[in-house]
């Protein structure tokens, strides 16, 4: 699979967000097979860690590997992950993390901090980012038209 395959899966894992910003992750194993997949659920179900990214790692984690960690997998998200899903992804192992619209006013994968290469941390996962950078922020941009 292409990056912008990986990107679209997540793209529409995030489809029928409800009331959720509309985010979508995927994990895929090394094979290619996906592991898990989730959207923004923080809203349907009170929690503030409910983030795409967070539940996706969860429920990838298990059923790869010993737990938790998940070498070898790659993360595809539709929207940079913030400070709290790159902190997870970078403990989970994620050998590589794929995603599309940047985020300048959070984002933790180069846009406002860079946690995903900071040189103190134990793992650093490959990273491509702004991969169907538009598409991706479309789905935000339409979601957020019908909030005002």
């Amino acid at each position: 699979m292409t990056d912008e395959d990986l990107v679209r899966t997540a793209i529409r894992a995030a489809a029928d967000a409800g009331e959720d910003v509309p985010i979508g992750a995927v994990v895929f194993a090394p094979d290619g097979t996906v592991l898990a997949q989730a959207r923004n659920a923080r809203e349907a179900l009170g929690d503030p860690t409910a983030h795409a990214e967070v539940l996706a790692l969860r429920e990838a984690a298990t059923k790869y590997g010993d737990g938790w960690r998940l070498d070898g997998c790659t993360l595809a998200v539709t929207l940079e992950p913030c400070t709290m899903c790159a902190g997870a992804l970078v403990l989970a192992r994620v050998s590589r993390l794929v995603f599309g619209a940047w985020e300048p006013k959070t984002g933790a994968v180069g846009s406002l901090w860079d946690v995903v290469r900071d040189r103190r941390l134990n793992h650093r996962p490959e990273v491509r980012g702004g991969v169907l950078e538009e598409e991706c922020a479309d789905l935000l941009e339409r979601f957020f038209r019908t909030q005002r």
